[in-house]
């Protein structure tokens, strides 16, 4: 019995070290000025694999909603390990990313990355706060969901499936809402997208 409590601990603890370790991670390397060189131009092809990453999670998702409202709790599980496959896969394409290139400015015609007076007109601006909403949304909640996910995974796989009945109640629909606002997010501003 002490074994299991503390590899329950054990696992807590991973969970929680993880849950705060991937935000702060990725906002240094989003807010770091010096971007790693020499990737190539391979990586300006990562914001559309990260599209489709979003895009087949919000599917995949709703498959597994669908799945376990239909009691096909095997379904359910292939999906829901799908979906949290495409999340880590999505999450080091964004390291990856975010670490070797500039972020893209919404509403920077002229690609230099910088947000100039002249690209500040009236229904752009409208479209840009349209969008740093949805964005601010979407980069808060992700990195809410993160422990919520992990948890409900770890409760999910040592059977504590009241537990993970009660985190998912909250954990499911902020999980949509991230991917779904991920793929909002790169719909509007890939069209400033240079390479």
């Amino acid at each position: 019995m002490e074994s299991v409590n503390t590899n329950q601990k054990s696992y807590t603890s991973l969970i929680w070290i993880l849950s705060i370790a991937i935000p702060v991670v990725v906002a240094i390397l989003i807010f770091t000025p010096e971007k790693i060189q020499g990737a190539g131009d391979w990586v300006y092809m990562l914001p559309h694999l990260n599209a489709t990453f979003n895009t087949l999670t919000t599917i995949v998702l709703l498959l597994g909603l669908y799945f376990i409202k239909q009691k096909n709790i095997r379904a359910h599980k292939s999906m829901m390990s799908i979906a949290f496959t495409l999340g880590s896969l999505f999450l080091v394409s964004y390291v990856i990313y975010h670490s070797t290139a500039d972020s893209t400015v919404y509403g920077d015609v002229n690609g230099n990355g910088v947000l100039e007076e002249a690209e500040k007109t009236g229904k752009l601006m409208f479209w840009r706060g349209f969008y740093v909403v949805i964005l601010l949304s979407h980069i808060l909640l992700a990195a809410i969901v993160v422990p919520f996910v992990l948890f409900a995974f770890y409760y999910a796989l040592t059977d504590k499936i009241e537990k993970h009945k009660k985190i998912v109640k909250w954990t499911f629909p902020i999980w949509l809402y991230v991917s779904i606002t991920g793929v909002i997010v790169y719909g509007m501003v890939s069209q400033y997208y240079l390479n």
